[in-house]
């Protein structure tokens, strides 16, 4: 078919479908959809809690459980030793279908019939982890989230194969590392983007370098401040001199770091070995189009947060990966799936399931919430391969002649995501606001719904002022001092987080993990391209910055030639 110009349900911007686009959905046998990319990932990242945890008691073994639930939900939620346990039957709780009532309003009535998993997280692959969201295999962690194969790490997002670090966004394959943002190495502190790196401060989009201060697109370098060579024993005796263990040193650092970074030109867009393909923060990926945070992802488009290979021709998939193909209109979805159609958290070997959230080794399930190890289901009722089929031809059809129509006159026909109504979470608690942010009267104008914060109560026992200015003068019993960030939020200093504060020679931070998470996340590009041409040969490119930024602005082979 030829390319196709639509208006997006949602924000009413145009959106074009691509000839390659419509080849995918026919392959996928669905139709076209009618929100853009970007509405559509907003509206993926409503049904994903990954930050905010509550306590509260399980509902089948009463016990505490740390949950992306709160107690107000109108839900069941089983502690994650019960829910993965024996002590109940998901085919327990089920619906007969109903002809005459809307099919998403009988998915509503079934999320509150079955016990919900407290959080998403591989429960027999956790040691000592209690206090993470959306991982699998961590060891001594506390407060990571979208994190597998991780080993004493902190305040951590987006991290696969990370040993002894905290404060990292997006980073893989890491050790002793501190405050950074993508790359991969070993003690990188406070740095973006460096690549095979060693013992790097505050450096930036810096490849196969070490020991190196405040630099910015250096390559296989060693000894340099600021882009400046040093001698061994000249750099180690400035590195002192910086006092780096003092939060008053990282104070005045910060202030003229940023502004630093920015005299030198960016390449426009952060990747590294791809083929074929358009995005940010891309890497190993082949035919990938407008991707972002990805690895390995071939033959796809319009997917985000895709950490763990392989992933292969899946359209509008946020999370995950590992092994996933065939899959369009997800999110949290891998480890061995296919053919997964507008799904939340699919994961073990799930196949052909749609419309359905938390399945776990699953298939040829529709409509369905909180099944294991089940076949031919609809509504988490079973049926016979026979049945199955017809039922669901007559879902699809009812679907497409009585779409769902919600609050705000956006219409949900088969080929859809879910409906906004049917998230569990408010806005303001779901992965949304940290690549859209809206205030209260914003979300709630859209339709969306909005949670007041409740604020705990909790006693400050020291101020941020008197924390001491040297990491080397904080006593080991500083961990049972309460503190109070600016943003009102009361945060603590646990025990892992604090030996590697001593280990690193970095100072207490005196701002809570979800500030500190916010300002790395504003150092990034958000996942929306813009058209621009190269500053230096005017070459056409989409990239991450937009014409009004004022950075330099170079395609591949421009910004090679500047590269030192």
């Amino acid at each position: 078919m030829n390319p196709e110009t639509k208006t997006c349900q949602n924000c009413k911007n145009q959106f074009t479908i691509e000839s390659d686009d419509f080849s995918f959905y026919e392959k996928m046998q669905v139709p076209a959809p009618t929100f853009c990319p970007q509405c559509r990932l907003q509206r993926r990242m409503m049904f994903r809690n990954e930050r905010v945890l509550y306590k509260r008691n399980c509902d089948l073994c009463h016990e505490s459980a740390i949950s992306v639930l709160s107690t107000d939900k109108p839900y069941k939620v089983y502690c994650s030793k019960c829910w993965w346990g024996e002590g109940w039957d998901c085919g327990d709780y089920y619906l007969d279908y109903d002809p005459n009532i809307n099919f998403f309003e009988q998915i509503k009535e079934l999320q509150k019939r079955t016990p919900c998993m407290d959080k998403v997280v591989s429960y027999t692959k956790l040691v000592n982890s209690d206090y993470i969201n959306h991982a699998s295999t961590c060891k001594n962690c506390y407060l990571i989230f979208d994190a597998d194969d991780c080993e004493n790490v902190y305040y951590s997002t987006t991290a696969v194969n990370l040993k002894d670090c905290s404060d990292c966004l997006m980073m893989l394959n890491s050790e002793l590392s501190y405050g950074c943002i993508g790359g991969n190495g070993s003690g990188l502190y406070f740095s973006d983007n460096c690549i095979e790196c060693i013992d790097m401060w505050y450096s930036k989009a810096c490849l196969g370098c070490h020991d190196c201060f405040g630099c910015v697109n250096l390559q296989k370098k060693s000894y340099h401040i600021f882009n400046e060579p040093y001698t061994k024993e000249e750099y180690h005796k400035k590195i002192k001199e910086m006092n780096l263990d003092t939060y008053e040193a990282h104070s005045e650092i910060q202030k003229t770091i940023y502004s630093f970074w920015e005299k030198f030109p960016r390449k426009y867009m952060y990747s590294r070995m791809n083929v074929n393909s358009t995005g940010n923060y891309m890497r190993n990926c082949k035919n990938a189009k407008e991707c972002y945070q990805a690895v390995h992802v071939e033959d796809s488009a319009y997917c985000q947060f895709i950490t763990m290979a392989p992933f292969r021709d899946c359209y509008d998939i946020s999370e995950w990966g590992h092994g996933a193909e065939m899959c369009i209109e997800a999110v949290t979805t891998g480890e061995g799936v296919s053919h997964v159609k507008y799904c939340y958290a699919i994961w073990n070997n799930c196949q052909n399931i749609e419309y359905s959230m938390f399945l776990i080794n699953c298939k040829n399930c529709f409509g369905c919430m909180n099944l294991r190890n089940k076949e031919y289901c609809i509504l988490n009722k079973q049926y016979t391969e026979e049945e199955y089929e017809v039922l669901r031809e007559q879902i699809i059809q009812g679907m497409t002649e009585n779409p769902y129509v919600d609050g705000m006159g956006r219409v949900f026909y088969y080929g859809e995501f879910f409906p906004y109504d049917l998230s569990i979470f408010a806005y303001n608690e779901s992965y949304a606001p940290q690549y859209f942010p809206l205030d209260k009267t914003q979300i709630e104008s859209k339709g969306f719904k909005y949670l007041e914060p409740k604020r705990p109560d909790y006693k400050q026992t020291i101020e941020l002022g008197d924390i001491p200015n040297s990491i080397h003068d904080v006593p080991d019993d500083f961990i049972k001092e309460v503190l109070n960030c600016k943003c009102g939020k009361f945060y603590k200093i646990v025990v892992g987080e604090l030996q590697l504060l001593k280990r690193f020679g970095i100072p207490v931070p005196r701002s809570c993990s979800d500030c500190r998470h916010m300002s790395r996340l504003n150092r990034m590009n958000m996942p929306k391209l813009y058209d621009r041409n190269c500053d230096s040969c005017g070459v056409a490119f989409k990239t991450g910055f937009s014409p009004s930024r004022p950075e330099k602005i170079l395609c591949e082979s421009c910004y090679q030639k500047e590269v030192m």
